[in-house]
């Protein structure tokens, strides 16, 4: 199978490599064009894979039968609405990232798109990718006539599994923005570690609250006290991680806070709901970023 993968992080290239081991044609799409990229994966059974992989190649692309995205959320439309001409209308692409809302910007695009969350830990240091953890990934569409593309799971299964089509991944989408609504923004306002949180209960059951408001009118079906059960897991089994909100302030980038909580927001005005703590972490963390944008606006200009 032809597959191109836009976003080459750490998740990028862990795909790049799977797919690579499977014999699939794959190559990486670049923001700077450039004729191969050096993957280079420390894996889960203590295995090294290490392999130049085709980069930014248009007849490649063209011929692509899936477009595998794996960017920051905010990056995906202006990517995507820039390679679109280039791409074959009937080539599914595939969005991988935190957050929600990304799809309703693609819908005026002829090609099918898919939606999926991934429980994969993996982190990029020096050029090398290392896999931490094993996950799951969830595929599916929140369109019509999208259910012929299910037999996706399966190929992608058989090179990083476990993969498995869902036919409520906006249920599956919504439980995986919950948790980053909580656990991402939060870790910036105590800048700690995800297990840092359990410390600080009290602010995580705040949050908790008003994004079950949103679900609950959104029309997901999921009690309190499980989806607090559910965070509370994940803020446990994953103690050690440093959210990758958190990794982005420390490194003065762009945050997806207006794909997570401002997505929650957007929500929220739909229902007539008023969250009063999301909103005001959502500031604090425009806020940041407004700071070490102008910081580096301010030096540009003195240079």
């Amino acid at each position: 199978m032809k597959i191109t993968v836009l976003g080459c992080g750490a998740i990028g290239k862990l795909w790049l490599a799977a797919l690579s081991e499977q014999q699939h044609h794959v190559q990486a799409w670049l923001k700077v064009p450039q004729p191969s990229l050096a993957v280079h994966i420390n894996t889960l059974q203590n295995r090294t894979f290490e392999q130049q992989v085709l980069a930014n190649n248009e007849k490649h692309l063209a011929e692509s039968e899936l477009l595998l995205v794996c960017l920051k959320a905010w990056q995906v439309p202006n990517a995507i609405n820039n390679l679109s001409p280039k791409l074959s209308p009937d080539c599914p692409i595939l969005l991988l990232h935190n957050g929600m809302g990304t799809q309703e910007e693609l819908l005026p695009l002829p090609n099918p798109i898919l939606s999926g969350v991934t429980t994969h830990g993996a982190y990029q240091e020096n050029g090398i990718v290392y896999h931490k953890s094993p996950g799951i990934t969830q595929i599916g569409s929140i369109l019509p006539d999208t259910n012929k593309f299910s037999v996706l799971a399966n190929i992608l299964n058989d090179a990083l599994p476990e993969v498995v089509w869902s036919n409520d991944i906006y249920a599956i989408s919504w439980l995986k923005l919950a948790a980053n609504c909580i656990i991402n923004p939060l870790t910036v306002l105590y800048d700690c570690k995800n297990g840092g949180l359990l410390n600080h209960i009290a602010k995580v059951h705040a949050l908790c609250d008003e994004v079950h408001q949103v679900m609950k009118h959104d029309g997901i079906q999921v009690s309190k006290q499980t989806l607090i059960d559910y965070i509370m897991d994940i803020i446990t089994r994953t103690s050690e991680n440093s959210s990758s909100m958190r990794q982005d302030i420390r490194s003065q980038r762009r945050t997806e806070i207006d794909y997570i909580t401002g997505f929650l927001l957007t929500r929220a005005r739909v229902h007539g709901l008023i969250l009063t703590e999301n909103a005001q972490i959502y500031r604090y963390i425009k806020r940041q970023e407004d700071e070490y944008e102008r910081l580096s606006s301010h030096l540009s200009r003195s240079r």
